[in-house]
């Protein structure tokens, strides 16, 4: 009977051969079923243009991940790929164009910038003894500062010659999908047939019997987060070529994609076990995963959650795959195919490949002809982690439902590549018009001149959008808020006393600008000293714990400016009892939170944008603009000053 089965084994037909392939790489089958889902869910996800969308959003990810597999194959882990990719990036930038440095010149210390952190790295693991998530985690800060030092917490723009990474060849194929290839096709050759990726195996596979057998592990770690470091350098160039300026704040949580990418793709932890192939197909995924729940106009809070689902359920997959035996002993870890096993694998990957072509096909045959009559209007936001943003997306989602249109509501979550990718999406999807509040003025510019070239207006809310063409621009001034604010607390502190600043998150032009008129407004106050400018990211428990900190040198404070009313409430409970007494806080924003606490006297006054109203006129432009009607090109929504006095008429 066993030798009846033995021989019937290589019989096998195609549909065994797919179903074989498929068990043997559980990333893959994962892949295929989300390609094929959403295919069928949406007419617009498999189209050339959409697809090119999905390679080029998942070449970061992928680069960070393809060194980052390096490390967890040798039973490692790297956090700082992340900061290290934006270091790197604002190196280049900085050397470029602030330093006069020759471009040429200014990569090379980019490059070198990743490889240094990298062996800084493998130094504290290596010689340090420290454990490699201590010493990644410590360089994740290190990165990060440094990167804000540099920039002082301001997008640098990046050179002309160099944004070629960010573009196409012949108008269609993107260049950051021809580096990820380049760079797995790097990371499968020297796992598979280098040294050094033996090597990785060995110590993955048992540290101390790779030592006793004459491996110089120190050496070799040194070399493995060198790597990593230099794949994270090569990624945030290409970043940064994307949004054609370097971000202090670009790729954060970038390392736990990239991680998670390794992990999906058939990877262990423990080390040992990996390959450049199931990375590439782990970033696929994420990738295809977020393009697909966009194009589904699903809500901005549930894809994450479905995206850590889906995960999950693809890592679980693999796991119970594994234990029941469904691969072989090389199947997932090896370093590459080889002999007579390697072309049968080979021919197994050709034959799923072309099936799944085949299906793939057809339903994109079947989809050709669906079409939409309604209005589609997509709006990105650049964060849903902030009351103003969401009371925007209220006001927007009412006025889009009285309108009759299809509005999809995207979150950015501060990210300016993300936001990129989700314009691109709305680029491909064939919206009407697109409403873009952006995370950054000069990111976002890349991203809305390829709307432009597709003939789709662009709303900017908000914020502005530099170097690109917009419909119109429907915003507070900032600027001016920022003026009016400085005037209400020294007007309330009689000219005289010491005052703290709460920040908003580097980087953004929202905390640019409102600082700008903030500084600007103080200038006919002299009497007025600023003991303490500290970053609180927007976010109220920030607020919270850096006025906290700030009492500790400072707690003869006579009032606060924080740049938002999240900030100023976290500055409020801080103070305790001094809030509203002795000491004036002043926010901005009108949030309704920050509304009640004007009322009860706690916050004397905040700067109320009316963001609903805001994202009402939005729509209402946007969709004047799809129906070719003119619209002003600046649209200013009113912006009070709002104190216990008037605070009735806003609530």
């Amino acid at each position: 009977m066993a030798t009846d089965t033995l021989q019937s084994t290589p019989r096998a037909g195609g549909a065994a051969a797919v179903r074989r392939v498929l068990l043997d790489n559980g990333a893959l089958s994962a892949l295929v079923v989300l390609l094929v889902a959403l295919s069928l869910l949406s007419g617009d996800f498999l189209t050339t243009q959409n697809l090119l969308n999905v390679g080029v959003q998942a070449a970061v990810t992928a680069i960070l991940a393809f060194g980052v597999t390096f490390v967890i194959v040798a039973a490692g882990i790297d956090l700082s790929v992340g900061s290290v990719a934006a270091l790197s990036s604002t190196v280049l930038a900085w050397t470029a164009t602030s330093q006069g440095l020759p471009v040429w010149l200014a990569i090379i210390l980019a490059v070198g910038t990743g490889i240094a952190c990298g062996l800084v790295n493998g130094a504290l693991i290596s010689y340090g003894k420290l454990p490699p998530f201590i010493a990644t985690l410590a360089m994740l800060s290190v990165g990060r500062g440094l990167s804000l030092v540099i920039s002082q917490g301001s997008p640098i723009p990046f050179p002309e010659s160099v944004t070629f990474f960010g573009d196409t060849l012949g108008g269609w194929l993107p260049v950051p999908v021809l580096v990820m290839v380049a760079m797995g096709l790097v990371t499968a050759v020297v796992l598979g047939r280098t040294y050094l990726g033996r090597s990785m195996y060995a110590i993955g596979g048992n540290e101390e019997a790779a030592r006793l057998s004459g491996l110089r592990v120190k050496r070799q770690k040194l070399a493995i987060y060198a790597l990593s470091g230099l794949f994270a350098a090569v990624a945030g160039v290409v970043l940064a070529s994307r949004l054609a300026s370097a971000q202090p704040q670009a790729a954060q949580g970038y390392e736990l994609d990239a991680i998670a990418a390794v992990v999906i793709g058939g990877a262990s932890l423990s080390g040992g076990v990996g390959k450049a192939s199931g990375t590439l197909i782990g970033a696929l995924i994420l990738a295809v995963l977020r393009n697909g729940l966009n194009l589904l106009s699903v809500s901005a809070f549930w894809q994450q959650v479905v995206i850590g689902v889906v995960i999950a359920l693809a890592v679980l997959l693999d796991t119970l795959r594994r234990r029941t035996g469904a691969t072989g002993g090389t199947g997932v870890t090896g370093t590459g195919p080889s002999g007579s096993g390697g072309r049968r694998k080979a021919a197994t990957y050709a034959v799923a490949f072309v099936c799944v072509a085949a299906v793939l096909g057809g339903v994109s045959l079947v989809n050709s002809g669906s079409s939409d009559a309604r209005t589609k209007v997509g709006m990105s936001l650049s964060t849903l982690n902030n009351p103003f943003f969401v009371q925007m997306k209220a006001g927007a989602q009412k006025e889009a439902k009285a309108a009759g249109i299809d509005l999809t509501v995207t979150d950015a979550q501060n990210d300016a590549s993300q936001q990129a990718n989700q314009l691109q999406n709305f680029t491909s999807e064939g919206m009407k018009s697109i409403i873009v509040n952006p995370v950054d003025s000069d990111a976002v510019g890349p991203a809305v001149r390829s709307a432009n070239q597709g003939d789709i207006p662009v709303v900017a809310a908000d914020r502005g959008v530099n170097k690109a063409d917009t419909a119109t621009l429907v915003a507070s001034d900032n600027v001016a808020g920022g003026r009016q604010a400085a005037k209400t607390l020294a007007d309330r502190l009689g000219g005289q006393g010491k005052i703290v600043v709460l920040q908003g998150t580097a980087g953004t032009s929202a905390s640019r600008e409102r600082g700008q008129g903030f500084t600007e407004g103080l200038k006919a106050y002299p009497g007025i000293q600023v003991v303490a400018k500290q970053p609180a990211d927007f976010d109220r428990t920030k607020g919270l714990d850096v006025m906290t900190n700030v009492l500790q040198g400072h707690p003869d404070v006579d009032g606060v400016f924080a740049e938002n009313d999240e900030m100023a409430l976290g500055a409020v409970k801080a103070l305790g009892a001094k809030a509203g007494k002795s000491v004036t806080v002043v926010g901005f924003d009108g949030t309704p939170d920050g509304l009640t606490a004007v009322a009860a006297g706690t916050l004397y006054a905040s700067v109320a944008q009316q963001p609903s109203e805001l994202g009402r006129i939005a729509v209402r432009n946007a969709v004047a603009a799809a129906e070719g009607k003119k619209v002003d090109s600046v649209v200013k929504v009113p912006v009070k000053v709002v104190t216990s006095k008037n605070v009735d008429d806003f609530s």
